[in-house]
């Protein structure tokens, strides 16, 4: 009888452990996926599988990461290549858009329709880059990396990632606010709701 006490105990500690680090990588790390992956793809839906399927890919590894850093760079290499597959998918069958449909929700004020107005300028902006762009800006602005931390992330050298970069802070620049020179914009601190600022 010790014996299945014994056990059970240990069961008990192991489906705990399990539990704070499921815990710790939900906080640390589903923002950042769903982010990237609506960035990517500007599908809720496919960002929050392919949220959920790295999140138990990260759970299921048995081998252990060398750091932190390389903890991150494996989550969003495995997003991304989640996001190429689902593009793929996608290129091949044909998807019906619900968008168009009403939204119901309670009135907005002034204030918050303007808001939302020029978040959607800004989303609208952002997901009309192609994809290599889209993805520069949103690891570069959103979640703070390098850009030879983009490129070993995205499997591409630094001067491309550069250069992807570049050229979307510049297609940006023309579609946000045409020819003026004056405007800069910079992706705020990770939190729900962050957004490019008006300077």
């Amino acid at each position: 009888m010790p014996a299945r006490r014994n056990r059970n105990s240990t069961l008990r500690c192991d489906a705990d452990q399990i539990e704070r680090e499921a815990k710790r990588l939900v906080d640390t790390y589903s923002d950042l996926i769903l982010r990237l992956c609506y960035s990517a793809l500007g599908s809720a839906d496919d960002a929050q599988d392919i949220c959920q399927d790295t999140l138990i890919k990260i759970l299921q590894r048995t081998q252990p990461f060398d750091s932190l850093e390389h903890e991150r760079a494996w989550v969003i290499r495995v997003a991304l290549n989640a996001c190429r597959d689902i593009g793929r998918t996608h290129a091949n069958h044909p998807v019906v858009d619900l968008d168009s449909l009403p939204d119901f929700c309670a009135p907005v004020t002034h204030t918050e329709q303007e808001f939302a107005q020029r978040d959607c300028a800004i989303l609208s902006a952002v997901t009309a880059l192609p994809q290599a762009q889209r993805i520069a800006i949103f690891l570069h602005y959103y979640a703070g990396m390098s850009i030879r931390e983009i490129a070993d992330a995205v499997h591409a050298t630094p001067a491309a990632t550069a250069q992807h970069l570049s050229r979307g802070r510049a297609s940006l620049r023309l579609s946000l606010k045409g020819d003026h020179n004056d405007y800069e914009f910079e992706w705020l601190s990770p939190r729900p709701g962050a957004h490019f600022v008006y300077r």
